[in-house]
Parts: C-alpha cells; structure tokens; sequence
C-alpha cells in the first residue's frame, strides 16, 4: 500500500480503477484520486463492499441492465455502467468449418477452469461414458490438458459445459454456443446469482450441482435445442463501452469534484 500511495503522489492519475480490491479503491480516494470499481454478482452487502461501491464515482458492470442484480440500493444502480460481458473473443471472427469431412460425433466442450472446482475426475469419466453419441474435449477441468487459444473448439462445440465465472460465461457467449452452466461455491455467492440470472432469461440450461451420470444424454441434448439468445448478455462491445466511461471520467475538468453523489 505504500507504494501505491508513493505512486499516486508521483504520478498523479486523473482516475483510478479498482478490479475489485476495496483497499486499493479506498486508498486511492482518500487521496482525492476519483475510483472506478468493477462490480460482482452475488451479496455484496457486507460493511467492506458498501464502502467500495459507496465510495466509488462509477461501477462497471459485466452484465445486461435488463438483468440486475436484485438487492443493490438505487445509488449503486445510479452510477453503473452495464457493459454486459466482456471477452477476449469479442467481435473475433469465427473459425472457417472444415470441409470434406464425414459426419461426426456431436461434441462437448468443458471449460472448468485450472483450480477451485468440486467437480471429480470419476464425476467427468462417467458422463463421457452415458454419453456414446458426444465427443468431449476437456478446455479446463481435472483431466484437461492446457489450450492456449480455445476459441476455436468452443466454436465448434454443439454444447458447452462451464461453471458461472464471469469470464467463462463471456467466452460462451461470445462463442453463441449452447451452454450447460453448473455454478462453483464462491465468497459471497457470486457464482449461484449469475446462474441464476442466466436462468431466468432463458439463456443457459442451469444446474445448480453436477448431473448424475445417466442424466447427460438428456441434459445435453435439452441444452443443444435451446434457441440461442446470447446476444442479450454479449453485446460485443463490452470492453468498448467501459473503455469510453473509463476516458470520460479521466477527461473532467481539473479541480471538479468527482465525488458520485452518495
């Protein structure tokens, strides 16, 4: 924190952002630098979260305004920016399908991320055997091996497998692939309350735990023939959107005060 104070004093920024941290968003403004807090899901009613959201002059959200989170005072709502997701494949081209191929197998890509799943390896073994007709490709989870660029087999994926981290839901989305969405225990239950804002705009096929095995069939094949409705949580211009606040906001008139009305 200390030097974070010696670089603020140097440097003098026109904005601070803050992924999260309350000590550095806090820090930061009582330096009299104004602060951008990126905002989660989940119950952030706790005395450390209200003093980071409350202090901020904006929230960027990475989520659709026409899914709220449901227990913010209005003053949070009131200076929030809702992006909706935000992708490192936005606006990215799709993969050219190959040609000349045979049928094949539908395919199941599972991104599970690299740590902090509860979901087993035995768990994984027995839906890949209920399941015959569907290939699976492991992106993260116990038994995958690491991809650099997944972009292109969530492309071609006839149905994704995925907790309910913000960035992995962005990647499904921007991807347009059908999803099978199983949220992870996270502080603050972060994770159960994107799940369940994806549910009840019909965007994902939710789980709240990991199917039995002789579940996935069925499972699969109901997620599969969901109409595909993305767009409603992936703009493609997330990134674009939060950007121009960010400028904005950096923009001000020297000495104004920035202080969001509280």
């Amino acid at each position: 924190m200390g030097k974070l104070a010696e670089w603020i004093r140097q440097e003098r920024p026109a904005l601070f952002v803050s992924d999260v941290s309350v000590e550095a968003a806090t820090m930061a403004r009582l330096m009299g630098v104004p602060v951008v807090v990126a905002a989660m899901r989940g119950d952030r009613g706790d005395e450390a979260h209200r003093l980071a959201y409350d202090l901020a002059d904006a929230l960027i959200a990475p989520w659709p305004q026409s899914l709220p989170e449901p227990d913010w005072p209005g003053h949070w709502y009131a200076k929030t920016l809702h992006t909706g997701s935000i992708s490192r494949f936005d606006d990215r081209p799709r993969p050219v399908p190959e040609s000349g191929r045979g049928p094949r197998r539908k395919e199941v890509a599972v991104l599970l991320g690299a740590g902090g799943t509860h979901i087993t390896h035995q768990q994984l073994e027995e839906a890949v055997r209920a399941t015959p007709e569907w290939s699976w490709t492991f992106l993260g989870s116990s038994r995958a091996d690491w991809r650099e660029d997944p972009w292109p087999v969530l492309c071609r994926a006839d149905v994704a497998v995925t907790h309910a981290g913000q960035n992995a839901v962005a990647e499904c989305a921007a991807a347009r692939v059908p999803a099978v969405v199983i949220p992870q225990d996270r502080p603050h239950g972060e994770q159960y309350a994107t799940a369940r804002a994806l549910h009840s705009a019909g965007l994902a096929t939710v789980r709240r735990s990991w199917p039995a095995a002789h579940l996935w069939s069925d499972l699969l094949a109901e997620a599969a023939a969901r109409p595909e409705r993305w767009s409603c949580w992936s703009h493609g211009d997330g990134a674009q959107r939060a950007g121009r606040l960010l400028t904005e906001l950096a923009l001000r008139v020297p000495g104004r005060s920035a202080c969001a009305r509280r």
